[in-house]
């Protein structure tokens, strides 16, 4: 037991050694200098927390700093206009904190070489005056406060910094965020600690880790898509994995190419919120499939986390209500315009901005239809439509008065109506995360025909499977396109970060 007692809060901060700032003309040599003074920092403040649970006394406050990357540009001209991102719109200083080097490396390295190159200038990297929380320093599964139970009379956040949501938050990627005068410009859309409060999160509530997520996600809001998912996987990871090279389920059980049973991780007792599986390929560029359940709110929460991750495109595979009469249970639905009435978005993307279809995600969509059904031109419109999707918060809108929620879908033309599409798709935008939306018409409220048991289940037979094997063939139509064709100007601003 430990009976020291605290009677002030310890002034003196403890530290590690300065580090100089540094300037480079070679992104890998760069990132090699970030990394090692992340873990260098982080090293050290695991280390003071060990040694204080172990009965050290307390010396101070411990505290370490995340690193930084520096550009300065003197010019508003760069060498390649048709490039999204990579780099910055005006001459003046510009700055991003960084975290988990090793996650985000080959990415840090693709951004820093087009910074390089755009504008001939080298980078520096230097320790930031950013501290790094206790709690991210030990990362992943950490439970930081039980094991601080051999000091528990003083406040852990006494002696080590803890996060601090005052400063972590979506201001620059919402376009809101101005540097105060002298202040250097943001570099990338968000800052280390907002990055590590995201990687926490994800790990949290799909029960897998953040290094397992891949550039191209798929997300649904019905069980029977995963289970599609993780049939076609194991099928694929038993015949030698056709280019994927492992097979990941929550609690990171993975299964590797040529394997017909898991190699590691832990079975879990129960699902976590959001469970999410990876059929990874290497740099990052297999599939992801997270089931993030029914609602606006769950569709905001997962894509607010999985967008630090700078994946290349995200798609929504789910079921909808048809609106029209001429559409039949099972036809397919491809969002290119959205009604927004979910209302998780409006403080941060107010609902005048249009959210507009992409023309290569569009493409890809409708492209993978046509390869997997076999129908063709107009034969296509048989089994799908183009058009307007709504999204709502409430999902027995039906026992409404109907005059004034179906005068609005009337007026918007939309066909389809759903809980999650338009918000993944407004949070692709805010992110600038390619977005797209093919939906399966699963009932027809507005026409007698309910969504009953026994009707579900012949629906569920027949459909999930194509409709599953249409969104994994437009993610790879999309990954196998170059990244600046696939990361649309469409989605960015005036005053854009350079990082993508």
């Amino acid at each position: 037991m430990n009976n020291r007692i605290v009677t002030s809060i310890p002034a003196h901060v403890i530290s590690p050694p300065a580090s100089e700032a540094r300037v480079f003309t070679d992104a890998a040599e760069a990132v090699d200098a970030i990394t090692e003074i992340y873990e260098r920092n982080t090293a050290f403040l695991i280390d003071a927390f060990t040694a204080l649970a172990n009965g050290a006394p307390i010396e101070g406050r411990y505290r370490a700093f995340y690193p930084q990357v520096s550009l300065e540009t003197n010019s508003f001209g760069h060498l390649d206009t048709r490039l999204s991102y990579g780099h910055v719109t005006s001459p003046g200083v510009y700055t991003t904190t960084l975290t988990n080097p090793k996650l985000f490396r080959h990415y840090l390295k693709e951004q820093l070489s087009l910074l390089m190159r755009n504008h001939q200038v080298p980078v520096t990297v230097s320790a930031s005056t950013t501290p790094i929380p206790l709690h991210f320093a030990f990362g992943e599964g950490a439970h930081v406060e039980a094991s601080a139970a051999g000091f528990s009379d003083i406040q852990l956040r006494d002696i080590f910094d803890t996060p601090d949501l005052t400063t972590t938050d979506d201001e620059i990627a919402n376009g809101e965020y101005e540097p105060p005068a002298g202040e250097p410009f943001p570099l990338a859309p968000f800052t280390a600690q907002r990055i590590d409060y995201s990687l926490a999160r994800l790990s949290h509530y799909t029960a897998t880790s953040a290094k397992h997520f891949q550039n191209f996600v798929l997300f649904t809001n019905y069980q029977f898509y995963v289970d599609e998912f993780c049939a076609y996987a194991r099928t694929l990871m038993a015949n030698g994995g056709d280019g994927y090279t492992a097979f990941v389920e929550p609690g990171n059980i993975v299964t590797q190419a040529g394997e017909t049973a898991p190699s590691s991780g832990t079975p879990l007792g129960r699902l976590p919120q959001m469970p999410a599986y990876h059929l990874k390929m290497k740099g990052h560029a297999g599939i992801t499939m997270v089931n993030i359940g029914v609602g606006p709110s769950n569709a905001k929460t997962i894509t607010d986390h999985v967008a630090v991750l700078r994946p290349h495109a995200w798609l929504m595979l789910g079921h909808c209500a048809g609106l029209r009469n001429s559409q039949r249970l099972g036809d397919y639905v491809l969002a290119h315009a959205y009604v927004r009435e979910d209302h998780v978005l409006d403080d941060d993307l107010p609902v005048w901005v249009p959210i507009p279809a992409l023309a290569e995600v569009q493409l890809a969509l409708e492209d993978a239809v046509e390869e997997i059904t076999g129908y063709e031109g107009f034969e296509l419109k048989r089994i799908m439509r183009t058009g307007t999707v709504a999204t709502i918060d409430n999902r027995n809108w039906e026992l409404r008065d109907q005059r004034g929620p179906v005068k609005r879908l009337s007026q918007s033309r939309a066909i389809a109506l759903d809980m999650e599409s338009a918000t993944i798709a407004a949070n692709g935008f805010r992110f600038r995360v390619p977005y797209g939306t093919l939906l399966c018409v699963s009932d027809k409220p507005l026409h007698g025909e309910l969504k009953l048991p026994g009707m579900a289940t012949a629906f569920y037979k027949t459909q999930v499977s194509q409709h599953l094997q249409i969104g994994i063939r437009a993610l790879q139509k999309l990954g196998a396109m170059p990244p600046e064709k696939l990361h649309s100007r469409k989605l960015r601003s005036f005053f854009e970060t350079a990082f993508q």
